[in-house]
């Protein structure tokens, strides 16, 4: 069966985020990921992590004004310095938190821009985050997200991902294939998941129940049935990553809410606590 991480940025809303970690490990998780580290210095993470006997297996760069609504930086003319500086930040911290992946966000396209015109620079920058995480030892993810819910995104099919990672040119670039957004976009998930883990460029999966991105077995989708196509391809390729649970919990931050939600990972064979 495959190996589930907690994303701390939607799980446990009712903690702060420090101590989302001990409660993820409370409901058994081994690993966990989050959207952005940057607010808390790397030791305090890291003491979180291994206090509670946790892998960190996957955060983002820095995405530029988050808050101002900006969702990354790598397909944006004018802002490579701020790129180049928030993935030298990104890997610092990914050193630090022995993390082995990075999510660059691509970006929204500008208005009135075509998106074609900015196809090369966002080659170009995951060019260099590519070869400064090489370095590192560390591998770059690309994540096409649908545009419902974030509007003007950059990157949205799983074709596309793939043509680009082909253009770039780098194995540590990889695909964090987020079902949700797949669903949402194209569906066919099966076959997507046969289609392109076995090509080795998928590093990641999220998932969420669609279409309120609730727990996974809330919903139009049988995850059940998706995990058990993930296993037996995964078997039949050697993939050991991870799937990250990034959903946003039904019970809201109402104490308790995440881990009474966690019914459909207790029932997964092997996952029983």
């Amino acid at each position: 069966m495959p190996q589930f991480a907690a994303n701390l940025s939607m799980l446990y809303p009712e903690f702060s985020f420090l101590d989302r970690f001990e409660a993820a490990a409370s409901d058994g998780f081994k690993a966990v990921e989050f959207l952005f580290p940057y607010d808390h210095p790397a030791a305090e993470i890291k003491a979180r992590l291994q206090g509670n006997g946790l892998q960190q297996v996957l955060f983002n760069a820095p995405p530029g004004d988050w808050a101002g609504g900006e969702r990354g930086m790598a397909c944006l003319p004018g802002r490579e310095a701020e790129s180049r500086d928030g993935m030298a930040r990104a890997i610092d911290y990914a050193l630090a938190l022995e993390c082995p992946r990075i999510h660059v966000m691509a970006g929204l396209v500008p208005a009135g821009v075509a998106r074609t015109s900015l196809q090369a620079g966002y080659i170009a920058s995951l060019q260099y985050a590519a070869s400064e995480a090489a370095k590192a030892g560390l591998d770059v993810l690309i994540e096409p997200i649908n545009t419902r819910n974030i509007p003007g995104f950059f990157l949205n099919r799983q074709d596309q991902a793939h043509e680009l990672i082909a253009l770039i040119g780098a194995p540590n670039v990889k695909v964090q294939m987020d079902l949700y957004h797949c669903q949402i976009v194209e569906g066919d998930l099966a076959i997507k998941i046969r289609q392109y883990l076995p090509t080795g460029q998928v590093g990641h999966f999220q998932i969420a129940g669609v279409p309120e991105r609730f727990e996974p077995d809330v919903g139009e989708l049988n995850f059940a049935y998706l995990f058990d196509v993930i296993d037996e391809v995964a078997q039949a390729c050697g993939w050991q990553g991870w799937i990250g649970c990034e959903y946003n919990p039904r019970l809201g931050a109402q104490p308790g809410g995440t881990s009474a939600g966690l019914g459909w990972l207790k029932k997964l064979p092997g996952m029983g606590r």
